[in-house]
């Protein structure tokens, strides 16, 4: 079997464990926890009131609900479901919860996402003297025991293998296995468009070689692979046929940029500016929290508006000294709302986007003294949502 030695340099030899955790319909599950009344019933997490559907339950997913599909059209279409704003704090709130509970299986855990967490389970038998398949389901009780969160888990030897696994566990019950035994099995019943990581533009371009299948995919040979995909079409092959290429890091990686964005609040659309400006002080508040949250500060400050015909309109300004302060981004958005604004136009949405971020110390001027009265401010704005809860204050226009 050809290959390249780059990959032999990056494959691990020995044998990995590798399980990807998957939340089940993450949003609806949260809000099924908070209120149980929605379990068992066909329930839909929307963007907003003017939004679209953003999670499902299975029920809804029976009844014939799409994904993406607008709220009112849902309504109209699916009357009896039930329809719930998404609350993205809550969801953090409990995804800290799930990926709290894989930390105490193994310190290897890379989260991808707010629902998604690889976990490298190598040499944990030992530790629990079970199997890995039993690890596995003992994982998926100790999440819905402390969380209430239902999860899908695949195992296999490569993080791309597990993601596939798990995609399948979905439709087995909450668990799939792909060993040595079955990884050709496996491969020659998955379409080439279900691998993760492949692409819309090199699926077609396979198709276009006669390549339909994963296993037809692995069967080619390194060198051609690489003429046709680069590099990385020779590492998604390696990792299809069970070796570890990527590891699993826990290595955290904090935000290159923070985004608070949503449609308008109440009613149909605005043009009201002084809705407009409510809508923005929220998203002004809510980023520059989680800026703080990750110990950052941004540079550069822009502001979205997006009209009720869906085209958005965005500015941006860079700030002379980083920050993670409510008012000073205000001030800045103040100088920035009246260039996009036109009086009379309907406005869908509004969003916030702190981006340039550095994380650390920052180095002040000789004659600069920090921020101490800012500094100080914030963590009062922080301390008091902490004690009374979100949204407990805010700035204001």
């Amino acid at each position: 079997m050809e290959k390249s030695e780059n990959i032999n340099d990056n494959i691990n030899m020995k044998t990995r464990y590798i399980a990807l955790v998957d939340c089940d319909s993450f949003f609806v599950s949260c809000e099924q926890v908070d209120d149980p009344k929605l379990k068992n019933s066909p329930t839909c997490v929307v963007s907003g009131p003017n939004g679209c559907v953003i999670s499902r339950s299975k029920e809804a997913k029976q009844m014939g609900i799409r994904m993406g599909m607008p709220l009112f059209m849902a309504k109209k279409e699916f009357p009896n479901a039930n329809y719930v704003c998404a609350d993205h704090d809550k969801y953090h709130r409990y995804s800290k919860q799930v990926m709290a509970c894989l930390t105490d299986f193994s310190p290897d855990v890379e989260i991808v996402s707010v629902d998604e967490a690889y976990v490298d389970l190598t040499g944990t038998q030992r530790l629990f003297n079970k199997t890995y398949s039993e690890i596995v389901k003992m994982i998926r009780e100790v999440i819905m025991k402390k969380t209430g969160i239902p999860v899908s888990i695949g195992l296999s030897h490569s993080k791309m293998l597990a993601k596939l696994a798990s995609d399948k566990a979905k439709k087995t019950g909450g668990f799939f296995k792909i060993g040595k035994h079955n990884i050709n099995a496996v491969l020659t019943h998955t379409d080439i468009d279900e691998v993760c990581g492949i692409g819309r533009a090199n699926s077609l371009t396979m198709k276009r070689e006669g390549i339909l299948t994963a296993e037809e995919f692995v069967s080619k040979g390194d060198s051609w692979l690489k003429s046709k995909l680069g590099i990385n079409g020779v590492e998604l092959r390696h990792e299809l046929m069970g070796e570890c290429v990527s590891k699993v890091s826990s290595k955290y990686e904090p935000p290159k940029s923070i985004q608070s964005t949503s449609v308008i609040g109440e009613g149909t659309f605005s043009d009201d500016l002084h809705i407009i400006k409510m809508e923005i002080s929220r998203h002004i508040h809510s980023a520059c929290s989680r800026l703080r949250y990750h110990n950052g500060k941004c540079k550069v400050v822009g502001l979205v508006l997006k009209r009720k015909d869906f085209v958005s309109f965005y500015d941006k300004k860079v700030l002379v000294k980083p920050t993670d302060f409510e008012l000073t981004v205000q001030k800045v958005v103040n100088e920035l709302l009246p260039k996009l604004y036109q009086e009379g136009v309907l406005y869908r949405g509004t969003g916030i986007v702190l981006e340039n971020i550095s994380y650390g110390g920052e180095q002040l001027s000789l004659f600069d003294t920090g921020d101490s009265k800012e500094e100080n401010l914030s963590k009062c704005i922080d301390n008091i949502e902490k004690r009374f809860g979100k949204n407990a204050i805010r700035t204001g226009f």
